[in-house]
């Protein structure tokens, strides 16, 4: 059984027991989540494909640790006019569990 849900703009394939690392979600570490943006439902050979959303379907998970990822270098330079501009970023994550896939 898995699963194709949204969260923070971004797509992710989903099953049971999976973890993974979505855009940061404003919960408290430990809180169970339900998410409700299930674009498509799979259980073997049967397939249910959103139009956009997959209707009753949802996803429970456990969210497990908020932190920040690998910083990234952003540097922009135009040629021969002495332009050189350098920034740093690391984007802010939660890590979550999957627990739960249901068709509802």
């Amino acid at each position: 059984m898995y699963a194709i849900i949204e969260t923070g703009g971004f797509q992710f394939k989903v099953e049971p027991g999976s973890k993974l690392n979505v855009p940061r979600i404003a919960s408290a570490e430990g809180d169970s989540l339900k998410l409700e943006k299930v674009l498509l439902f799979g259980d073997g050979d049967d397939v249910e494909v959103g139009t956009p959303l997959v209707t009753g379907a949802s996803v429970e998970a456990e969210v497990l640790e908020h932190g920040r990822g690998k910083k990234i270098t952003v540097y922009k330079r135009k040629r021969r006019k002495g332009y050189e501009r350098t920034q740093g970023h690391r984007q802010d994550y939660t890590r979550i569990e999957i627990k739960s896939i249901s068709r509802g």
